[in-house]
C-alpha cells in the first residue's frame, strides 16, 4: 500500500503540469482576455494597450505560463483581474461554502441511499423494490437542475420553509449561533437537490450487489447453519455488496467538492462551481487555472482514496 501511494503521488506532478499547459493553451485560443468588457470603451486605445502590456496579457501564452509557474512556486498564485484581489483570497471565500455543501450532500446521500439500496435488494421484485427502482430510473433520466427547480419552487417559494438563495442571512455575526443556524438553513435545499440525484447510483449499486451476493454458496451455507437472518445481511451480504460503493467513494467526494454548477446557479449559492463558471465567462484565467489545478489534484487524491477504502473494506484486496 505504501509503495502504491508513493508511486501514485510521484506521477501526480507530470499530470498536473500537462493539465496546466493544456489549460493555458486552450485559454489563449478564446477571444478576448480578462480586461475585455471591464474597461470603459471611451478610454484611448493607447491606454488600454499599455494596461495589457503592464499585466502581461499581450505576451504569448507560453510566456504567461512560465511567469505564472515561477510566481506560484514563490507562493504567489496571481491576482484576479475581475475581483481585484489575490486569487487565493477569492477562492478561499468560496471554498468553505463548497466544503459544507459537499459534506451535507454526502451525509444525505448515504443516510438515504444505503437503507433504500438495502431494502430494495433484500425484498427484490416486491412492491417496495419496484417503487425504489422506479425512483432511481426517474433520477437517472431527470437532469439535476430539474430537481433543483422543483425543490426550490415547492419548499422555497410555495411553502416558504427555507431560503431561496445565498449561503447565510444578512447582518449576522460570523461564529454566532444565529449565523451557524442560518448557514445550515441555507444548506438544506441545495443539499437535498444534489442528494436526491446523487443517491440513485448508490441505491442501484447496492441493490445489484445484494441480489447477486445473497445467491452465493457461502450465504446459503450460513443460513443452513442457522445463522440469524439479520446477521446474514449485516455481516455477510452487506459487507460484500458495499464494495462497488467503496470503490467510487473517493470519486464521489471529488465530484461534490468540484461543486454542482447548476445547483449553485439555481440557488445563488456562492461556491466553487459557480466561481469557476464565472471565471471562465469573465476570462479571469488566473482564477480558472488555479481552480482547474485544484480539481486535478482532487481527482488524483480521490482515486487514491477509493483504492485505500476498497482495501480496508475487503481485506482480500491488498494493493502492493
Amino acid at each position: 500500500m505504501l509503495k502504491f501511494t508513493i508511486r501514485r503521488l510521484l506521477i501526480t506532478f507530470p499530470q498536473l503540469v500537462i493539465l496546466s499547459i493544456l489549460v493555458f493553451f486552450l485559454g489563449s485560443l478564446m477571444p478576448g482576455d480578462a480586461l475585455s468588457g471591464l474597461l470603459d470603451p471611451n478610454i484611448p486605445a493607447e491606454a488600454i494597450q499599455a494596461k495589457r502590456e503592464e499585466l502581461g496579457l499581450d505576451n504569448p501564452w507560453y510566456i504567461q505560463y512560465r511567469d505564472w509557474i515561477f510566481a506560484m512556486f514563490q507562493g504567489d498564485f496571481g491576482t484576479s483581474i475581475f475581483h481585484q484581489r489575490p486569487v487565493m483570497d477569492v477562492i478561499g471565500d468560496r471554498l468553505m461554502n463548497t466544503v459544507w455543501l459537499s459534506l451535507f450532500s454526502t451525509i444525505l446521500i448515504y443516510l438515504i441511499g444505503l437503507p433504500l439500496g438495502l431494502l430494495s435488494g433484500r425484498y427484490n421484485d416486491s412492491l417496495l423494490d419496484n417503487t425504489i427502482t422506479g425512483y432511481t430510473y426517474l433520477g437517472f433520466a431527470t437532469p439535476q437542475f430539474i430537481f433543483g427547480l422543483v425543490i426550490l419552487w415547492l419548499f422555497g417559494y410555495s411553502l416558504g420553509w427555507f431560503p431561496t438563495g445565498g449561503s447565510v442571512g444578512p447582518g449576522l455575526e460570523p461564529g454566532s449561533i444565529d449565523y451557524i443556524l442560518s448557514k445550515i438553513n441555507h444548506l438544506v435545499l441545495p443539499s437535498f437537490a444534489i442528494a436526491l440525484i446523487g443517491l440513485v447510483g448508490t441505491v442501484q449499486y447496492l441493490r445489484s450487489g445484494i441480489i447477486e451476493t445473497k445467491q452465493k454458496d457461502f450465504i446459503i451455507l450460513a443460513r443452513a447453519k442457522g445463522v440469524k437472518e439479520s446477521s446474514v445481511y449485516n455481516r455477510h451480504i452487506f459487507r460484500n455488496s458495499i464494495l462497488p460503493i467503496a470503490a467510487f467513494f473517493g470519486y464521489e467526494i471529488v465530484a461534490l467538492l468540484g461543486g454542482s454548477i447548476f445547483i449553485e446557479m439555481i440557488y445563488s449559492y456562492p461556491g466553487m462551481g459557480r466561481l469557476f463558471l464565472d471565471s471562465i465567462s469573465t476570462r479571469d484565467f488566473s482564477v480558472a487555472n488555479v481552480l482547474i489545478l485544484f480539481y486535478g489534484i482532487l481527482a488524483i487524491l480521490g482515486a487514491l482514496l477509493s483504492d485505500i477504502i476498497l482495501s480496508i473494506v475487503d481485506p482480500r484486496i491488498r494493493i502492493k
